[in-house]
C-alpha cells in the first residue's frame, strides 16, 4: 500500500475500531451469496402454459370448420353416387342438353314476368310444364340404371326440346294476347 494511506489508517485506528458493523450483516451477506448460488447453478424452471376453455374451445370449433370445408369441397370434386357423365356417353347430345336447359331457363324466366299481370295464365302454363320437368328428372334416374343411356339421352333431349316449344308457344300466346290489348286499345282512342 501506499506510505499516505497507510500513515493515515494507523494515525485514525482509534477511530475505525469504534466503527463496528453491525452484527446480523454477515448473516445478510451469507443469505444474498447463498440465493445468489442457487440461482447461478439450478437451471431455471419454465412456467407452464396453461390454456382458457374459451381459447380451447375456439381452436376446436376453428379446426372442425377447417375440416368440414375440406370435406364439402371433397365431395363436391367427387362424381356424384348414381350420377352419370353425359359426355361419356354421347359428347353432342351432351352439348344439345346443356343447350337447350338454358334456352328453358331463359324461357322460364320470360314466362315468370306473366305471372305479375295475369298469375292464373301463369299458372295453366307452369302446371304443363311441371309434369314435364318431372318426366324429365325421372329420365335422368332412368339415366343412370339404363343398359341403353345413350336411348335414354335421347329421350331426355327430346323432353327439352319439347318443353323449348311449348314454352316458345306459350311466349307466343302471351305477346299475340299483349298485341291485341294494344290494338283494341288503340281502337278506343281512335272512337
Amino acid at each position: 500500500m501506499s506510505k499516505r494511506l497507510e500513515d493515515f489508517m494507523s494515525s485514525n485506528k482509534d477511530e475505525f475500531d469504534e466503527l463496528e458493523p453491525r452484527a446480523d450483516i454477515w448473516n445478510n451477506i451469507a443469505k444474498e451469496l447463498d440465493a445468489w448460488h442457487e440461482d447461478q447453478q439450478l437451471p431455471k424452471k419454465r412456467e407452464a402454459k396453461t390454456f382458457s376453455l374459451a381459447f380451447v374451445l375456439k381452436v376446436a370449433a376453428s379446426v372442425i370448420v377447417v375440416m368440414g370445408l375440406g370435406f364439402g369441397l371433397y365431395l363436391k370434386n367427387q362424381k356424384p353416387a348414381g350420377g352419370v357423365n353425359l359426355a361419356d356417353i354421347n359428347p353432342t347430345y351432351a352439348k344439345q342438353q346443356v343447350h337447350y336447359a338454358s334456352v328453358i331457363e331463359g324461357q322460364r324466366t320470360r314466362l315468370k314476368l306473366v305471372a305479375k299481370f295475369d298469375p292464373q295464365l301463369y299458372k295453366e302454363f307452369n302446371a304443363e310444364l311441371i309434369k314435364m320437368d318431372a318426366n324429365y328428372k325421372k329420365l335422368n334416374i332412368d339415366l343412370a340404371t339404363s343398359p341403353n343411356q345413350e336411348r335414354v339421352l335421347r329421350a331426355m333431349i327430346r323432353n327439352l326440346q319439347i318443353q323449348t316449344e311449348v314454352l316458345n308457344q306459350q311466349l307466343s300466346v302471351i305477346e299475340q294476347f299483349k298485341q291485341s290489348k294494344k290494338d283494341q286499345q288503340h281502337e278506343n282512342k281512335d272512337i
